[in-house]
Protein backbone atom coordinates (compact mmCIF):
# COMPACT_ATOMS: atom_id res chain seq x y z
CA UNK A 1 0.00 0.00 0.00
CA UNK A 2 3.26 2.45 0.62
CA UNK A 3 3.45 2.19 -3.28
CA UNK A 4 0.56 3.31 -4.29
CA UNK A 5 0.49 6.79 -5.61
CA UNK A 6 -0.71 9.80 -3.36
CA UNK A 7 -3.29 12.06 -5.26
CA UNK A 8 -2.08 15.72 -5.25
CA UNK A 9 -3.87 18.43 -3.24
CA UNK A 10 -4.44 21.41 -4.98
CA UNK A 11 -4.92 24.46 -2.55
CA UNK A 12 -4.95 27.10 -4.48
CA UNK A 13 -6.54 28.24 -7.54
CA UNK A 14 -5.11 27.07 -10.81
CA UNK A 15 -3.00 29.87 -12.71
CA UNK A 16 -1.86 30.99 -9.30
CA UNK A 17 2.08 31.99 -8.99
CA UNK A 18 3.92 30.17 -6.15
CA UNK A 19 6.97 30.83 -5.64
CA UNK A 20 8.84 30.05 -2.38
CA UNK A 21 12.39 29.57 -0.58
CA UNK A 22 15.95 30.87 -1.03
CA UNK A 23 15.61 31.53 -4.79
CA UNK A 24 12.68 33.94 -3.96
CA UNK A 25 14.26 35.45 -1.05
CA UNK A 26 17.35 36.20 -3.08
CA UNK A 27 14.82 37.30 -5.83
CA UNK A 28 13.20 39.83 -3.95
CA UNK A 29 16.41 41.01 -2.46
CA UNK A 30 17.86 41.68 -6.25
CA UNK A 31 14.94 43.80 -7.05
CA UNK A 32 15.39 45.60 -4.41
CA UNK A 33 18.72 46.51 -5.06
CA UNK A 34 17.60 47.37 -8.52
CA UNK A 35 15.71 50.11 -7.53
CA UNK A 36 18.56 51.49 -5.03
CA UNK A 37 20.66 51.44 -8.37
CA UNK A 38 17.79 53.72 -9.68
CA UNK A 39 17.76 56.71 -6.93
CA UNK A 40 22.06 56.24 -5.69
CA UNK A 41 23.19 58.74 -8.31
CA UNK A 42 21.40 61.67 -6.48
CA UNK A 43 23.08 61.19 -3.14
CA UNK A 44 24.86 64.16 -1.92
CA UNK A 45 26.27 67.33 -2.85
CA UNK A 46 27.05 66.60 -6.40
CA UNK A 47 24.05 64.12 -6.69
CA UNK A 48 22.40 64.02 -10.15
CA UNK A 49 18.95 64.93 -10.97
CA UNK A 50 16.09 61.96 -12.04
CA UNK A 51 13.38 63.44 -15.09
CA UNK A 52 10.72 61.46 -14.75
CA UNK A 53 8.07 61.53 -17.71
CA UNK A 54 4.38 60.79 -16.48
CA UNK A 55 1.07 60.87 -18.42
CA UNK A 56 0.69 64.55 -17.93
CA UNK A 57 3.37 66.07 -17.01
CA UNK A 58 7.15 66.56 -16.20
CA UNK A 59 8.96 66.03 -12.91
CA UNK A 60 12.81 66.74 -12.59
CA UNK A 61 14.03 65.63 -8.58
CA UNK A 62 16.59 64.56 -6.87
CA UNK A 63 14.29 63.92 -3.66
CA UNK A 64 14.30 60.28 -2.73
CA UNK A 65 10.78 60.36 -1.79
CA UNK A 66 9.49 62.03 -5.41
CA UNK A 67 11.63 59.99 -6.96
CA UNK A 68 10.22 56.85 -5.53
CA UNK A 69 6.44 57.81 -5.82
CA UNK A 70 6.95 58.88 -9.33
CA UNK A 71 8.36 55.54 -10.55
CA UNK A 72 5.38 53.27 -10.27
CA UNK A 73 7.17 50.33 -8.62
CA UNK A 74 4.71 47.34 -9.21
CA UNK A 75 7.64 44.59 -7.53
CA UNK A 76 5.46 43.78 -3.64
CA UNK A 77 8.72 43.40 -2.08
CA UNK A 78 10.27 46.55 -3.45
CA UNK A 79 7.74 48.53 -2.85
CA UNK A 80 8.79 48.60 0.92
CA UNK A 81 11.50 51.03 -0.44
CA UNK A 82 9.19 53.18 -1.19
CA UNK A 83 7.35 53.23 2.08
CA UNK A 84 10.32 54.16 4.00
CA UNK A 85 10.90 56.96 2.05
CA UNK A 86 7.43 58.05 2.86
CA UNK A 87 8.04 57.66 6.39
CA UNK A 88 11.03 59.35 6.22
CA UNK A 89 9.72 62.50 4.67
CA UNK A 90 6.55 62.54 6.92
CA UNK A 91 8.95 62.01 10.29
CA UNK A 92 12.50 63.84 9.20
CA UNK A 93 11.40 65.81 5.98
CA UNK A 94 15.15 64.66 4.80
CA UNK A 95 17.37 61.87 4.60
CA UNK A 96 14.92 59.90 2.03
CA UNK A 97 17.85 58.94 -0.67
CA UNK A 98 20.17 58.27 2.39
CA UNK A 99 17.69 55.67 3.45
CA UNK A 100 16.67 53.97 0.66
CA UNK A 101 20.62 53.51 0.02
CA UNK A 102 21.07 52.28 3.54
CA UNK A 103 18.44 49.32 3.15
CA UNK A 104 20.09 48.20 -0.70
CA UNK A 105 23.44 48.25 1.19
CA UNK A 106 21.93 45.53 4.33
CA UNK A 107 20.28 43.68 1.58
CA UNK A 108 23.38 43.60 -0.39
CA UNK A 109 25.27 42.65 2.85
CA UNK A 110 22.80 40.16 3.81
CA UNK A 111 22.78 38.21 0.64
CA UNK A 112 26.31 36.43 0.41
CA UNK A 113 25.04 34.68 3.97
CA UNK A 114 21.40 33.61 2.69
CA UNK A 115 23.26 32.16 -0.49
CA UNK A 116 25.62 30.65 1.95
CA UNK A 117 22.56 28.65 4.15
CA UNK A 118 22.44 31.08 7.14
CA UNK A 119 19.25 31.27 8.38
CA UNK A 120 17.52 34.78 7.60
CA UNK A 121 16.10 35.08 11.31
CA UNK A 122 19.97 34.73 12.04
CA UNK A 123 20.80 38.08 9.75
CA UNK A 124 17.81 39.85 11.26
CA UNK A 125 19.04 38.87 15.09
CA UNK A 126 22.31 40.41 14.80
CA UNK A 127 20.84 43.77 12.10
CA UNK A 128 18.86 44.15 15.04
CA UNK A 129 21.99 44.37 17.33
CA UNK A 130 23.82 46.36 15.38
CA UNK A 131 21.30 49.01 15.16
CA UNK A 132 20.76 48.80 18.85
CA UNK A 133 24.75 50.06 19.46
CA UNK A 134 24.52 52.54 16.42
CA UNK A 135 21.74 54.50 18.21
CA UNK A 136 23.69 53.87 21.34
CA UNK A 137 27.03 55.47 19.65
CA UNK A 138 24.89 58.30 18.25
CA UNK A 139 23.47 59.70 21.20
CA UNK A 140 27.23 59.89 22.87
CA UNK A 141 28.45 61.16 19.27
CA UNK A 142 26.03 63.76 18.97
CA UNK A 143 27.09 67.28 19.84
CA UNK A 144 24.69 69.64 21.44
CA UNK A 145 24.35 72.81 20.77
CA UNK A 146 21.93 74.45 23.33
CA UNK A 147 22.51 77.65 21.74
CA UNK A 148 20.22 80.20 21.85
CA UNK A 149 19.22 84.12 19.99
CA UNK A 150 21.63 84.69 17.04
CA UNK A 151 23.96 81.78 18.23
CA UNK A 152 21.02 79.37 17.60
CA UNK A 153 19.78 81.43 14.24
CA UNK A 154 23.19 80.66 13.09
CA UNK A 155 23.54 76.95 14.17
CA UNK A 156 19.96 76.66 12.46
CA UNK A 157 20.78 78.37 8.88
CA UNK A 158 23.87 75.70 8.68
CA UNK A 159 21.18 73.20 9.09
CA UNK A 160 19.12 74.58 6.54
CA UNK A 161 21.72 74.86 4.07
CA UNK A 162 23.18 71.76 4.44
CA UNK A 163 19.57 70.24 3.52
CA UNK A 164 19.80 72.04 0.83
CA UNK A 165 23.30 71.09 -0.37
CA UNK A 166 21.85 68.27 -2.27
CA UNK A 167 18.99 70.35 -4.58
CA UNK A 168 18.62 71.87 -7.29
CA UNK A 169 18.69 75.69 -5.39
CA UNK A 170 21.91 74.80 -3.54
CA UNK A 171 23.77 77.46 -5.17
CA UNK A 172 20.98 79.79 -3.65
CA UNK A 173 21.15 78.27 0.05
CA UNK A 174 22.86 81.74 1.19
CA UNK A 175 19.61 83.23 0.08
CA UNK A 176 16.83 80.81 0.92
CA UNK A 177 18.47 79.67 4.62
CA UNK A 178 17.87 83.05 6.36
CA UNK A 179 14.13 82.42 4.79
CA UNK A 180 13.43 78.95 5.89
CA UNK A 181 14.74 79.92 9.13
CA UNK A 182 12.86 83.07 9.64
CA UNK A 183 9.61 81.08 8.51
CA UNK A 184 9.98 78.99 11.14
CA UNK A 185 10.88 81.20 13.42
CA UNK A 186 7.44 82.89 12.62
CA UNK A 187 5.30 79.98 14.17
CA UNK A 188 3.76 79.40 17.57
CA UNK A 189 5.97 77.01 20.16
CA UNK A 190 3.79 74.12 18.27
CA UNK A 191 5.70 74.62 15.03
CA UNK A 192 2.68 74.01 13.02
CA UNK A 193 4.00 73.32 9.39
CA UNK A 194 0.51 73.58 7.75
CA UNK A 195 0.87 77.76 9.21
CA UNK A 196 3.98 77.97 6.13
CA UNK A 197 2.80 77.99 3.44
CA UNK A 198 4.44 78.32 -0.44
CA UNK A 199 3.29 79.79 -3.28
CA UNK A 200 4.46 79.53 -6.69
CA UNK A 201 4.86 82.19 -9.38
CA UNK A 202 6.54 81.47 -12.35
CA UNK A 203 8.42 84.11 -13.63
CA UNK A 204 11.24 86.53 -12.66
CA UNK A 205 14.34 85.96 -11.05
CA UNK A 206 15.16 83.04 -7.78
CA UNK A 207 16.06 86.11 -5.81
CA UNK A 208 12.98 87.54 -6.12
CA UNK A 209 11.17 84.91 -4.08
CA UNK A 210 10.03 86.62 -0.89
CA UNK A 211 8.52 85.95 2.33
CA UNK A 212 5.37 87.20 3.89
CA UNK A 213 5.13 87.32 7.55
CA UNK A 214 1.27 86.40 7.53
CA UNK A 215 -1.04 85.10 5.01
CA UNK A 216 -0.86 85.18 1.49
CA UNK A 217 -2.73 84.18 -1.32
CA UNK A 218 -3.59 84.72 -5.08
CA UNK A 219 -6.44 86.96 -5.79
CA UNK A 220 -9.67 84.75 -6.82
CA UNK A 221 -12.18 85.31 -9.43
CA UNK A 222 -13.69 88.51 -9.12
CA UNK A 223 -16.30 90.85 -10.67
CA UNK A 224 -16.32 94.40 -12.08
CA UNK A 225 -17.15 95.77 -9.11
CA UNK A 226 -13.47 94.16 -7.41
CA UNK A 227 -11.46 97.12 -8.63
CA UNK A 228 -13.65 99.77 -6.96
CA UNK A 229 -12.67 98.10 -3.62
CA UNK A 230 -10.05 99.36 -1.71
CA UNK A 231 -6.86 97.94 -1.78
CA UNK A 232 -5.26 98.37 1.44
CA UNK A 233 -6.96 98.23 5.06
CA UNK A 234 -5.38 99.00 8.13
CA UNK A 235 -6.80 97.20 11.21
CA UNK A 236 -9.24 95.07 9.00
CA UNK A 237 -12.93 93.10 11.01
CA UNK A 238 -12.57 89.98 8.77
CA UNK A 239 -15.53 87.62 8.85
CA UNK A 240 -15.02 83.99 7.38
CA UNK A 241 -18.03 82.36 5.27
CA UNK A 242 -18.34 79.11 3.56
CA UNK A 243 -21.19 80.18 1.72
CA UNK A 244 -22.34 81.44 -1.01
CA UNK A 245 -23.37 85.22 -1.62
CA UNK A 246 -24.88 85.40 -5.33
CA UNK A 247 -28.44 84.29 -7.03
CA UNK A 248 -28.82 80.91 -7.15
CA UNK A 249 -30.14 79.80 -10.46
CA UNK A 250 -32.77 76.91 -10.46
CA UNK A 251 -31.64 73.62 -11.04
CA UNK A 252 -32.27 71.70 -13.70
CA UNK A 253 -35.93 70.75 -14.50
CA UNK A 254 -37.22 72.99 -11.92
CA UNK A 255 -40.68 73.62 -11.86
CA UNK A 256 -42.86 76.64 -10.39
CA UNK A 257 -46.82 76.44 -11.10
CA UNK A 258 -48.33 79.83 -10.40
CA UNK A 259 -51.87 80.79 -11.10
CA UNK A 260 -51.47 84.48 -11.21
CA UNK A 261 -48.50 86.28 -13.38
CA UNK A 262 -48.46 88.57 -10.60
CA UNK A 263 -47.08 85.94 -8.50
CA UNK A 264 -44.03 85.65 -10.06
CA UNK A 265 -42.73 88.81 -9.85
CA UNK A 266 -43.01 88.18 -5.98
CA UNK A 267 -41.17 84.83 -6.24
CA UNK A 268 -38.28 86.86 -7.67
CA UNK A 269 -38.91 89.83 -5.04
CA UNK A 270 -38.10 87.40 -2.53
CA UNK A 271 -35.02 85.94 -4.18
CA UNK A 272 -33.62 89.19 -4.21
CA UNK A 273 -34.54 89.84 -0.19
CA UNK A 274 -32.36 86.84 0.75
CA UNK A 275 -29.43 88.30 -0.95
CA UNK A 276 -29.80 91.52 0.40
CA UNK A 277 -30.50 90.41 4.12
CA UNK A 278 -27.75 88.29 3.90
CA UNK A 279 -25.58 91.51 2.67
CA UNK A 280 -27.10 93.77 4.95
CA UNK A 281 -26.47 91.57 8.30
CA UNK A 282 -22.22 91.42 7.03
CA UNK A 283 -22.32 94.87 6.75
CA UNK A 284 -24.01 95.79 10.26
CA UNK A 285 -21.28 92.84 11.91
CA UNK A 286 -18.66 95.67 10.99
CA UNK A 287 -17.10 93.19 9.29
CA UNK A 288 -14.42 95.58 6.49
CA UNK A 289 -13.18 92.37 4.58
CA UNK A 290 -15.15 89.26 3.66
CA UNK A 291 -13.67 86.28 2.62
CA UNK A 292 -15.32 82.91 1.26
CA UNK A 293 -14.45 79.38 0.08
CA UNK A 294 -17.76 79.71 -2.14
CA UNK A 295 -18.17 82.18 -4.70
CA UNK A 296 -19.03 85.76 -4.30
CA UNK A 297 -21.01 87.54 -7.12
CA UNK A 298 -21.15 90.06 -9.23
CA UNK A 299 -24.01 91.56 -6.97
CA UNK A 300 -22.34 90.80 -3.77
CA UNK A 301 -19.17 92.46 -5.37
CA UNK A 302 -20.82 95.81 -6.20
CA UNK A 303 -21.89 96.04 -2.90
CA UNK A 304 -19.54 95.45 -0.72
CA UNK A 305 -18.00 98.34 -3.19
CA UNK A 306 -20.18 100.72 -2.57
CA UNK A 307 -19.47 100.02 0.78
CA UNK A 308 -15.44 100.25 0.99
CA UNK A 309 -15.88 96.40 2.28
CA UNK A 310 -13.62 94.28 0.60
CA UNK A 311 -14.02 90.81 -0.52
CA UNK A 312 -12.48 87.52 -1.68
CA UNK A 313 -14.33 84.15 -3.37
CA UNK A 314 -13.62 81.17 -3.99
CA UNK A 315 -10.80 81.46 -1.37
CA UNK A 316 -8.26 78.10 -1.41
CA UNK A 317 -9.64 75.97 1.58
CA UNK A 318 -6.17 75.36 3.02
CA UNK A 319 -5.80 79.55 2.87
CA UNK A 320 -9.25 80.12 4.64
CA UNK A 321 -8.00 77.75 7.34
CA UNK A 322 -4.73 79.14 7.83
CA UNK A 323 -6.69 82.78 7.85
CA UNK A 324 -9.25 81.13 10.83
CA UNK A 325 -6.15 80.34 12.69
CA UNK A 326 -4.11 83.34 12.29
CA UNK A 327 -6.32 86.24 12.49
CA UNK A 328 -8.37 84.33 15.10
CA UNK A 329 -11.97 84.53 13.43
CA UNK A 330 -14.10 81.59 12.95
CA UNK A 331 -15.48 79.98 9.33
CA UNK A 332 -19.05 80.53 9.44
CA UNK A 333 -21.90 78.83 7.24
CA UNK A 334 -24.70 81.61 8.14
CA UNK A 335 -24.50 85.15 8.52
CA UNK A 336 -27.24 84.94 11.44
CA UNK A 337 -25.81 86.62 14.61
CA UNK A 338 -22.55 87.67 13.60
CA UNK A 339 -20.34 88.90 16.53
CA UNK A 340 -17.32 90.50 16.90
CA UNK A 341 -16.04 87.32 18.37
CA UNK A 342 -16.69 85.63 15.13
CA UNK A 343 -14.84 88.23 13.24
CA UNK A 344 -10.82 88.09 13.10
CA UNK A 345 -8.54 90.87 12.86
CA UNK A 346 -4.90 92.03 10.89
CA UNK A 347 -2.71 94.72 11.19
CA UNK A 348 -2.65 95.33 7.09
CA UNK A 349 -4.56 94.06 4.33
CA UNK A 350 -2.67 94.98 1.05
CA UNK A 351 -3.10 93.71 -2.59
CA UNK A 352 0.20 93.18 -3.87
CA UNK A 353 1.33 93.05 -7.70
CA UNK A 354 4.27 89.86 -7.26
CA UNK A 355 4.95 88.97 -10.89
CA UNK A 356 1.95 88.82 -13.21
CA UNK A 357 -0.68 87.60 -10.46
CA UNK A 358 -2.00 90.12 -7.53
CA UNK A 359 -1.76 88.59 -4.20
CA UNK A 360 -4.10 89.23 -1.08
CA UNK A 361 -1.48 89.79 1.72
CA UNK A 362 -2.38 89.93 5.90
CA UNK A 363 0.25 90.94 8.04
CA UNK A 364 0.70 91.03 11.59
CA UNK A 365 -1.73 88.70 12.81
CA UNK A 366 -2.10 88.73 16.23
CA UNK A 367 -3.79 85.34 17.27
CA UNK A 368 -1.66 83.13 15.68
CA UNK A 369 2.18 83.36 13.85
CA UNK A 370 2.11 82.37 10.23
CA UNK A 371 4.19 82.71 7.30
CA UNK A 372 3.92 82.44 3.28
CA UNK A 373 6.94 81.75 0.74
CA UNK A 374 6.17 83.41 -2.58
CA UNK A 375 9.08 81.12 -4.95
CA UNK A 376 9.82 82.79 -8.08
CA UNK A 377 11.47 80.95 -11.29
CA UNK A 378 11.87 80.50 -14.74
CA UNK A 379 10.62 77.29 -15.39
CA UNK A 380 7.96 75.53 -14.11
CA UNK A 381 9.75 72.15 -12.72
CA UNK A 382 12.69 74.24 -11.29
CA UNK A 383 9.92 75.99 -9.07
CA UNK A 384 8.28 72.51 -7.73
CA UNK A 385 11.56 71.28 -7.19
CA UNK A 386 12.41 74.28 -5.14
CA UNK A 387 9.26 73.46 -3.74
CA UNK A 388 10.02 70.32 -2.71
CA UNK A 389 13.48 71.73 -1.33
CA UNK A 390 12.15 73.99 0.82
CA UNK A 391 9.89 71.62 2.16
CA UNK A 392 12.71 69.51 3.51
CA UNK A 393 14.68 72.36 4.76
CA UNK A 394 11.65 73.84 6.85
CA UNK A 395 11.04 69.86 8.11
CA UNK A 396 14.78 70.34 9.38
CA UNK A 397 14.86 73.00 11.07
CA UNK A 398 11.27 72.66 13.04
CA UNK A 399 13.05 69.40 13.96
CA UNK A 400 15.89 71.12 15.24
CA UNK A 401 14.24 73.59 16.78
CA UNK A 402 12.24 70.50 19.02
CA UNK A 403 15.77 68.71 19.73
CA UNK A 404 18.55 69.90 19.83
CA UNK A 405 21.67 67.34 18.92
CA UNK A 406 23.32 67.72 15.75
CA UNK A 407 25.79 65.34 13.58
CA UNK A 408 28.59 66.49 11.23
CA UNK A 409 27.39 65.23 7.53
CA UNK A 410 29.59 63.72 4.68
CA UNK A 411 29.66 60.33 5.89
CA UNK A 412 31.56 61.49 8.67
CA UNK A 413 28.28 59.83 11.12
CA UNK A 414 28.18 56.62 9.06
CA UNK A 415 32.33 55.87 9.03
CA UNK A 416 32.40 56.73 13.07
CA UNK A 417 29.54 53.91 13.54
CA UNK A 418 31.19 52.02 11.07
CA UNK A 419 34.33 52.27 12.84
CA UNK A 420 32.50 51.10 16.17
CA UNK A 421 30.90 48.38 15.08
CA UNK A 422 33.83 46.11 13.78
CA UNK A 423 35.53 46.95 17.25
CA UNK A 424 32.69 45.53 18.81
CA UNK A 425 32.35 42.54 15.83
CA UNK A 426 35.93 41.41 17.06
CA UNK A 427 34.89 41.15 20.75
CA UNK A 428 32.41 38.10 19.63
CA UNK A 429 32.61 34.64 18.27
CA UNK A 430 30.50 32.79 15.50
CA UNK A 431 28.44 34.23 12.73
CA UNK A 432 27.49 37.27 14.44
CA UNK A 433 31.16 39.18 14.12
CA UNK A 434 30.48 38.14 10.32
CA UNK A 435 27.25 39.80 9.88
CA UNK A 436 28.07 42.54 12.36
CA UNK A 437 30.82 43.11 10.67
CA UNK A 438 28.89 43.73 7.15
CA UNK A 439 26.25 45.76 8.61
CA UNK A 440 29.50 47.90 9.70
CA UNK A 441 30.78 47.80 5.75
CA UNK A 442 27.29 48.22 4.32
CA UNK A 443 27.40 51.57 6.73
CA UNK A 444 30.15 52.93 4.48
CA UNK A 445 27.77 53.11 1.21
CA UNK A 446 27.00 56.32 2.31
CA UNK A 447 30.44 58.11 2.10
CA UNK A 448 31.28 56.10 -1.02
CA UNK A 449 28.22 57.23 -3.05
CA UNK A 450 29.21 60.84 -2.11
CA UNK A 451 32.36 60.31 -3.30
CA UNK A 452 31.53 58.43 -6.64
CA UNK A 453 28.49 61.53 -7.41
CA UNK A 454 30.76 63.61 -6.76
CA UNK A 455 33.61 62.09 -9.50
CA UNK A 456 36.55 61.48 -6.93
CA UNK A 457 38.37 58.14 -6.25
CA UNK A 458 35.64 56.09 -3.84
CA UNK A 459 38.80 53.71 -2.35
CA UNK A 460 40.96 56.86 -2.35
CA UNK A 461 38.69 58.70 -0.64
CA UNK A 462 37.37 55.96 1.85
CA UNK A 463 41.08 54.79 2.59
CA UNK A 464 41.86 58.59 3.90
CA UNK A 465 38.71 58.25 6.36
CA UNK A 466 39.61 54.97 7.85
CA UNK A 467 43.01 56.67 8.37
CA UNK A 468 41.51 59.71 9.82
CA UNK A 469 38.64 57.78 12.27
CA UNK A 470 41.42 55.36 13.06
CA UNK A 471 43.69 57.91 14.55
CA UNK A 472 40.36 59.63 16.86
CA UNK A 473 39.62 62.64 14.08
CA UNK A 474 35.80 60.76 14.50
CA UNK A 475 34.18 64.18 12.74
CA UNK A 476 36.33 63.73 9.62
CA UNK A 477 33.75 63.67 6.34
CA UNK A 478 33.81 63.89 2.23
CA UNK A 479 35.07 66.91 1.06
CA UNK A 480 33.46 67.00 -2.54
CA UNK A 481 34.76 70.65 -2.74
CA UNK A 482 38.69 69.97 -2.94
CA UNK A 483 37.99 66.09 -3.65
CA UNK A 484 39.50 64.97 -0.34
CA UNK A 485 38.75 64.87 3.19
CA UNK A 486 37.67 67.11 5.72
CA UNK A 487 36.51 68.13 9.44
CA UNK A 488 32.85 68.40 8.65
CA UNK A 489 31.97 69.68 11.84
CA UNK A 490 34.56 73.01 11.16
CA UNK A 491 33.25 72.78 7.70
CA UNK A 492 29.76 73.37 9.10
CA UNK A 493 27.99 70.40 7.74
CA UNK A 494 25.60 69.76 10.01
CA UNK A 495 22.20 67.56 10.30
CA UNK A 496 19.50 67.00 13.24
CA UNK A 497 20.63 63.41 14.84
CA UNK A 498 17.49 62.55 14.55
CA UNK A 499 17.99 61.96 10.43
CA UNK A 500 20.28 59.34 10.87
CA UNK A 501 18.87 57.19 14.08
CA UNK A 502 15.46 57.66 11.79
CA UNK A 503 16.95 56.71 8.36
CA UNK A 504 19.21 53.77 10.83
CA UNK A 505 15.57 52.59 12.12
CA UNK A 506 13.86 52.50 8.82
CA UNK A 507 16.63 50.77 6.87
CA UNK A 508 17.45 48.17 8.88
CA UNK A 509 13.75 47.62 9.66
CA UNK A 510 13.04 47.09 5.85
CA UNK A 511 15.81 45.01 5.49
CA UNK A 512 14.00 42.52 7.94
CA UNK A 513 10.89 42.85 6.66
CA UNK A 514 12.44 41.40 3.08
CA UNK A 515 14.74 38.82 4.58
CA UNK A 516 11.47 37.22 6.63
CA UNK A 517 9.67 37.05 3.15
CA UNK A 518 10.22 33.28 1.67
CA UNK A 519 7.55 33.17 -0.39
CA UNK A 520 5.14 35.41 -2.59
CA UNK A 521 2.34 34.26 -3.95
CA UNK A 522 0.64 36.24 -6.84
CA UNK A 523 -3.31 35.40 -7.50
CA UNK A 524 -4.21 35.41 -11.40
CA UNK A 525 -6.32 38.05 -12.89
CA UNK A 526 -9.16 37.36 -14.63
CA UNK A 527 -9.54 37.77 -17.54
CA UNK A 528 -12.93 39.85 -17.52
CA UNK A 529 -14.71 40.81 -14.07
CA UNK A 530 -17.68 38.43 -14.43
CA UNK A 531 -21.20 40.76 -14.62
CA UNK A 532 -22.83 41.20 -11.47
CA UNK A 533 -26.04 39.39 -10.75
CA UNK A 534 -28.84 41.44 -10.24
CA UNK A 535 -30.47 40.04 -6.39
CA UNK A 536 -33.52 42.40 -7.74
CA UNK A 537 -34.81 40.28 -10.67
CA UNK A 538 -37.44 42.63 -12.67
CA UNK A 539 -40.77 41.58 -12.12
CA UNK A 540 -43.82 42.07 -14.42
CA UNK A 541 -46.59 44.84 -13.48
CA UNK A 542 -49.61 44.34 -12.91
CA UNK A 543 -52.03 44.49 -15.37
CA UNK A 544 -48.79 43.89 -18.41
CA UNK A 545 -48.71 41.65 -20.71
CA UNK A 546 -47.93 38.06 -20.06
Amino acid sequence: MSNLVQPSIILLKEGTDDSQGIPQLLSNISACIAVVDCVKSTLGPRGMDKLIQGDRDITISNDGATIMALLDIVHPAAKTLVDIAKSQDSEVGDGTTSVVVLTGAFLNAAKPFIEDGVHPQIVRKFFRQALDMSIQFIESYAITYGATGDDKRTVLEKLAGTAMNSKLISAYKAFFAPMVVDAVMCLDEHLPIEMIGIKEVKGGAVQDSLLVKGVAFEKTFSYAGFEQQPKKIMNPKIVLLNMELELKSEKENAEVRISDPAEYQKIVDAEWSIIYDKLDKIVKSGATVVLSRLAIGDLATQYFADRDVFCAGRVPEEDLVRMAKACGGQVQTTVNDLHDEHLGTCGVLEEKQIGGKRFNVFTECPKSKTATIVLRGGAEQFIAESHRSLHDAIMIVRRAMKHDTIVPGGGAIEMALSKHLREHARTIRGKGQLIINEYAKALEVIPRTITENAGLDPTDVLNKLRQKHHAGEKYTGVDVNAGGVCNAYEALVWEPALIRTNALKAATEAAAVVLSVDETIRHPKSERDPEPSNPYPQRARPGGRR
